[in-house]
């Protein structure tokens, strides 16, 4: 595959992603009436639909990253092109916030918009994104090597049920933690808490990158 049709599709699958995040999340906060754990289901449920099919249709192209800590944990094995890590990256979180405002258009929402949500930072959520993200990479690498026909349905379960085993939610993305900065809905999360969030997720590609390439050798 040519670098443009691999962006191209890290750029369509992390816009739908984050229309899967943050419209289910929409819905799911307007018909909830006020039952957050329901409102919760809701949108992991999507979420993990939504995962389980740009990863089959776009897996072929570009390997469905959709996940600056998910390219780069490719490169550092060695398994995916170091000189293509930046635009990977760049796509995915233009991507991202590509998806977020075409969800806030698509609820007739305003389309920019900065989170208010507050309460998703302190060291126990910083803790949760590093177990999160390990945890994702986890089923990737252990997909990819004993069965790579079943990754689109490990990282959508995994995802589904990390939304409820992990005090953040399990954003395990950096595109995603930075988009979800710009939407003041279910889903966001306010900027001022975006830089250690990444910054955990980053930390759990380093320790995934020593115990993984033992663990799946």
């Amino acid at each position: 595959m040519s670098l443009n049709r691999k962006l191209v599709a890290e750029l369509i699958g992390t816009a739908m992603l984050l229309i899967g995040v943050v419209g289910s999340g929409i819905m799911a906060e307007t018909l909830a009436d006020g039952n957050t754990a329901l409102a919760l289901l809701a949108n992991a449920i999507a979420t993990g639909a939504m995962l389980y099919s740009i990863i089959t249709t776009l897996g072929p192209v570009s390997g469905a990253h959709f996940n600056p800590a998910v390219t780069l944990a490719f490169a550092i094995r060695g398994e995916h092109p170091w000189r293509e890590v930046a635009p990977y990256i760049g796509v995915q979180v233009a991507g991202g916030l590509l998806g977020v405002w075409a969800s806030h258009a698509m609820f007739d929402l305003e389309i920019f918009q900065t989170s208010t949500t507050m309460h998703r930072t302190g060291p126990a959520q910083w803790f949760s994104e590093v177990l999160a993200t390990f945890g994702l990479l986890f089923v990737i690498f252990g997909g990819v090597r004993h069965r790579p026909d079943t990754v689109p349905t490990l990282v959508a379960l995994y995802i589904t049920g990390a939304y409820w085993f992990t005090s953040s939610t399990s954003f395990a993305n950096p595109a995603v933690t930075i988009a979800r900065g710009f939407s003041d809905t279910f889903a966001g999360i306010y900027p001022g808490h975006i830089a250690m969030f990444i910054a955990m997720q980053l930390v759990a590609v380093g320790i995934a990158h020593v115990v993984l390439t033992r663990l799946f050798r």
